[in-house]
């Protein structure tokens, strides 16, 4: 089987770049090594940035109507004290707020807006486990399936595979670490009518707690040093459920329904990024090609923002059959930067702030860059185009192919 481009992985990178190069007449095929997209406690923030591109693609109307929350700007409580940290109002998009939505909702989304288009091909339970080589260039991938091994021959490989990336590994691409001091369990506690709403932080000295409003649940996320889950567990579920319940004490008459380990899902922080994104034959994007921490929520979305500008570039060579490495190392110079800066952030807030949160390092006052937030308001706009728009957004390009 031969293919233009193939895509290792279904996710929102590998997704969005299928459906947009499919749209541009590239015949694509996109390898999702699950039977289908159900996973728990995966990235569910549709940032405006992104809310943005499918306004661009004519289908924002139709994403909206499905279930979702909407966050207008970011809260919480540091220090016993009230703080609005973002206030996403004043973004020039369509929409002025993050979307909550299951990971599985959105891409089964861009799944079916890519169907539409005759060049766009899903294949699931497809797991890739190599790469083809010839004369030095990257010329397709082996793929495991339910039916057997199977060879796919392409004109580009595209490791969209996530912070594990196969591709990358056997690409022997060359990956910094920066280091996180933080892990992460996610848990679902059940929400009441009368609970807050949108999207609430607790930031006391020891403590990291953020909850996301699912309609009738809080998704959770308990940030814990790196490494220390064992320690929570050597404790007990039922000290765990106690320091859930004095952070967020309206949680108390509800954290019985944390009732086993099996119910706490650990994320294993990662901050890192490849030296070069490609090589011949091939290109990673998204967490294959740096993995972001979970702070603000930016991850989904800058993935989707690697596959618009891979899209933008490589549409017109891989439809002319002669994609060369100066056009992967375009993508990586288009993208770099705003990896870099967002990554940067996230480092200094791990750093300078979460880790010492945990250590119980943090005045029990307020810090000042917050108090200048709740005292200038006009201050929040700077977080919110950060967090919702990210550095040197993408935008579709103007072309479409034949339905």
């Amino acid at each position: 089987m031969h293919v233009q481009c193939a895509v290792a992985g279904g996710g929102p990178a590998g997704m969005m770049l299928g459906l947009l190069l499919a749209r541009a007449g590239v015949n694509v095929a996109v390898l999702e090594k699950h039977a289908d997209f159900l996973r728990d406690f995966r990235g569910d923030t549709i940032h405006p940035s992104t809310l943005e591109l499918l306004h661009e693609l004519g289908v924002l109307e139709a994403f909206l109507a499905r279930p979702h929350q909407e966050v207008r700007s970011l809260t919480g409580h540091v220090a016993g004290e009230p703080v609005t940290i973002a206030d996403f109002s004043h973004l020039p998009t369509r929409c002025k707020f993050v979307a909550l939505m299951p990971q599985w909702d959105f891409l089964d989304f861009i799944a079916a807006e890519a169907r539409r288009f005759p060049t766009f091909r899903l294949i699931m339970q497809a797991e890739v486990t190599g790469l083809i080589e010839n004369a030095g260039r990257i010329a397709g991938v082996t793929v495991l399936t339910p039916e057997g091994p199977l060879e796919m021959t392409a004109d580009l490989v595209v490791g969209a595979d996530g912070r594990h990336s196969i591709v990358r590994e056997q690409a022997g691409l060359t990956v910094d670490d920066f280091g996180a001091p933080i892990d992460v369990l996610w848990m679902r506690v059940p929400r009441r009518p009368d609970d807050p709403s949108q999207l609430l932080g607790y930031i006391e000295t020891g403590h990291v707690f953020v909850m996301f409003d699912r309609g009738d649940y809080w998704q959770c996320a308990y940030v814990i040093p790196k490494g220390g889950f064992e320690q929570v567990q050597a404790r007990g579920l039922d000290a765990f459920r106690r320091s859930v319940a004095a952070i967020v004490p309206f949680l108390s008459d509800r954290v019985e329904e944390i009732q086993h380990w099996s119910d706490v899902k650990l994320l294993t922080v990662t901050v890192d990024r490849l030296r070069q994104w490609y090589r011949p034959g091939l290109l990673c994007i998204g967490d294959a090609a740096h993995a972001m921490s979970p702070i603000g929520g930016v991850g989904i979305n800058l993935a989707v923002q690697d596959a618009v500008a891979a899209a933008n570039l490589l549409s017109g060579p891989l439809t002319r059959g002669a994609c060369r490495d100066s056009d992967l190392a375009r993508v990586q110079q288009r993208r770099e930067l705003p990896t870099r800066v967002v990554q940067r952030v996230q480092l200094l807030a791990q750093d300078l702030f979460l880790k010492k949160t945990l250590e119980g390092r943090v005045p029990r006052k307020m810090p000042v860059a917050l108090r200048l937030l709740q005292r200038f308001p006009m201050l929040r706009r700077i977080p919110a185009r950060l967090v919702g728009m990210g550095i040197r957004p993408e935008h579709i390009a103007q072309r479409s192919a034949a339905l």
